[in-house]
């Protein structure tokens, strides 16, 4: 992140404007609603620039910019015609350490102006980081689209209950209490434009809440999906951004965890095959300490926490502790294997069943006791996950029970992310291949005529993220 995102507050501060074309006047126009006091320098300027200078609501300087101009602004914005001139002012401003912005120069800039939009007091700003302006623009048409006008007002009034909110007496209460403000019927009920509707209803709420301020605590199991943070449920973003703590396993991709809340305390308990894991006793323990002291929980698993991720013994631990518990489904890393590869799972024409299986049971690590006579029986799929490291015995097992060496299989690792990865072939030979071509987990193992599909369709391999993003 090359800028860092800030608002400045600008009530009764020099900003210098250097230049007067439209440009400049559309840059006015934001400055005069933050109340700053202006100085443009320019000696030829658009009407709306003197019209203004006349009521008195700039200074105009009817000259070329000279050094001196520069003494005891807070800011300036550069916009003449002239790329020379432009960046000689810059360069004086980063002498007296002056942020500078250079219209249509993000090299010469110390900060850039964002796209905006404006429901004050709430205020958001787009940036692309000065690559494409025009990119700006249209989300903050989709923006502006999808928020409600009434906004700035629902701020406004959230403001005033926060003077009454005092008899809440710490802060996690008062953020609970806020938080069903916001997302229960009084938020409605003021967008709609009915505040004295809200304000009832936030009185009784604010006195419920008084009345017992004990905090409820509650864990959220929940499926983090195969990597790529556009597979998130709306559900579990949510999760993330409201939960006080994180315990994450090893799976999870920075790119998801980087959604979640910022103060959110984030505690890492993964497990690695055949390497140091977090015991699932002390996981189980983790989540039953910090619901009952009243904190929001989220048990943040990759995939889905009902498919291979011990979800159902955390939630009988959770259960029998009497802690709330709430699930939130994820898309497991066979689904997002196949969308990413171009494998069906099921086919009319091909396979009219599809069996997930794991290739570890129990903390022994031993290979599960599979039905492999069924795994091995045509017209179906077999996806094994966790069985990188088992793959030639498997193929063993499902060769030994009847399945012919030419049946198509695959290996897919870091599935629907970045560095995804895929090795195809056939029972006889995917040992080899996968050694040779030294995957790393997590990888799942795919087995079935749909497999052949991948190569058929030319579906490309190292482009997940393209792939599964195409149409967001």
């Amino acid at each position: 992140m090359r800028y860092f995102p800030a608002f400045f507050d600008l009530r009764g501060r020099r900003v210098l404007i250097v230049g007067g074309g439209e440009v400049a006047m559309r840059k006015l126009s934001l400055l005069e609603r933050c109340g700053a006091e202006i100085t443009v320098v320019a000696p030829q300027a658009v009407p709306q620039i003197g019209a203004r200078a006349l009521r008195g609501k700039l200074r105009h300087l009817v000259r070329e910019f000279q050094p001196h101009d520069l003494d005891g602004a807070t800011l300036v914005i550069v916009a003449t015609p002239h790329r020379a001139l432009n960046r000689l002012i810059a360069r004086q401003c980063d002498a007296r350490q002056i942020a500078v912005n250079v219209v249509d120069d993000r090299e010469a800039s110390r900060f850039i102006v964002p796209a905006i939009i404006d429901r004050d007091p709430v205020l958001i700003a787009v940036c692309t980081g000065g690559a494409s302006p025009v990119l700006a623009r249209r989300i903050r048409e989709r923006l502006e689209a999808a928020i409600p006008a009434r906004l700035g007002d629902l701020a406004r009034w959230l403001a005033q209950l926060r003077a009454k909110s005092g008899a809440l007496r710490s802060t996690a209460t008062r953020r609970r209490f806020f938080e069903r403000l916001i997302d229960g019927p009084a938020a409605r009920r003021l967008l709609e434009g009915d505040q004295q509707g809200a304000t009832a209803i936030a009185r009784q709420l604010l006195t419920q809440t008084a009345g017992d301020p004990r905090l409820e605590g509650e864990v959220l199991l929940v499926g983090a999906g195969p990597g790529d943070p556009e597979l998130l449920t709306l559900k579990a973003l949510r999760a993330l951004q409201d939960a006080d703590v994180i315990l994450y396993d090893r799976l999870v991709s920075s790119a998801v965890l980087d959604l979640a809340r910022r103060d959110a305390l984030c505690l890492c308990v993964g497990k690695t095959g055949g390497g140091v894991s977090t015991p699932q006793a002390e996981i189980n323990a983790a989540m039953i300490e910090h619901a009952r002291r009243g904190m929001r929980v989220v048990r943040l698993k990759g995939g889905d926490p009902f498919i291979f991720g011990r979800g159902g013994e955390e939630l009988e631990a959770l259960s029998q502790a009497g802690v709330r518990v709430r699930v939130i489904p994820g898309v497991t890393a066979a689904l997002g294997a196949a969308a990413a590869t171009g494998i069906p799972l099921t086919h009319r024409n091909m396979a009219h069943a599809v069996t997930f299986a794991t290739a570890q049971f129990g903390d022994d690590d031993e290979m599960a006791d599979l039905d492999w006579r069924a795994l091995a029986m045509p017209g179906r799929t077999a996806v094994i996950y966790m069985g990188l490291r088992r793959i030639g015995e498997i193929a063993n097992r499902l060769l030994e029970s009847g399945a012919p060496a030419s049946r198509p299989a695959a290996v897919i690792a870091g599935a629907a992310t970045p560095s995804q990865k895929l090795v195809a072939g056939n029972l006889g030979d995917i040992h080899a291949r996968c050694l040779h071509a030294q995957l790393a987990s997590p990888a799942l193992l795919v087995v079935g005529d749909v497999v052949a599909l991948h190569s058929h369709l030319n579906w490309p391999q190292n482009t997940a993220a393209a792939a599964l993003s195409a149409s967001a």
